[in-house]
């Protein structure tokens, strides 16, 4: 997401990467070629960086509770709260402030804002990295889905026992997926 951000400042900065300035509206030059590939790639370079960081940052915020001390779930739920609200203030700053910087200032400081911001983000995590929990993963996701889609599809008749306690369980296996060893029960799917 960096390289896409740094990019796409660039070409939106350098006189060559962009268009001649149009002010009439009308008869305006398109872009070239060769002005037009660098704001692709830099779309394309930000998309998947995108892509990579989202469905990440919310899973590695979690994974630095320890739910097995007491008050931690009350915390995780505020830090979530927080997460929340600061993405929906940023949705707003970027389509308020950021907008109208790039239409009244230039967009070469409509671009570059975010991406300063993204690089004071980016030192701030590796300062900040000896200091996070990180758990290692534990096997793969497919392989631990694909069993869960064959169970279901092996005992879809099977008669479910009114005692939750007469479910198969096996704490070994379920450690690594829930904070006490066990998945909680629910009547959800009956």
């Amino acid at each position: 997401m960096r390289n896409g951000l740094v990019s796409i400042t660039i070409s939106a900065i350098l006189p060559e990467l962009r268009p001649p300035p149009c002010p009439t509206q009308e008869n305006c030059k398109e872009a070239s070629p060769l002005q037009l590939w660098p704001l692709y790639i830099s779309l394309l370079l930000s998309s998947l960086g995108t892509g990579g960081i989202r469905p990440c940052v919310v899973t590695f915020a979690a994974d630095q509770f320890d739910m097995n001390k007491s008050k931690v779930e009350s915390r995780s739920w505020n830090f979530f709260n927080w997460y929340f609200f600061c993405m929906g203030m940023a949705s707003l700053l970027a389509l308020t402030v950021v907008v109208y910087i790039q239409d009244n200032v230039g967009w070469g400081w409509g671009l570059g804002i975010p991406t300063i911001a993204m690089m004071v983000s980016i030192i701030s995590f590796l300062v900040g990295s000896p200091l996070y929990r990180k758990v290692k993963p534990g096997g793969s996701p497919l392989v631990r889905l694909a069993q869960v889609v064959v169970a279901a599809l092996r005992k879809r008749k099977v008669v479910v026992p009114s005692d939750p306690g007469l479910l198969y369980e096996n704490r070994e296996l379920d450690a690594a997926f829930s904070s006490n060893g066990r998945l909680l029960h629910s009547d959800q799917f009956r």
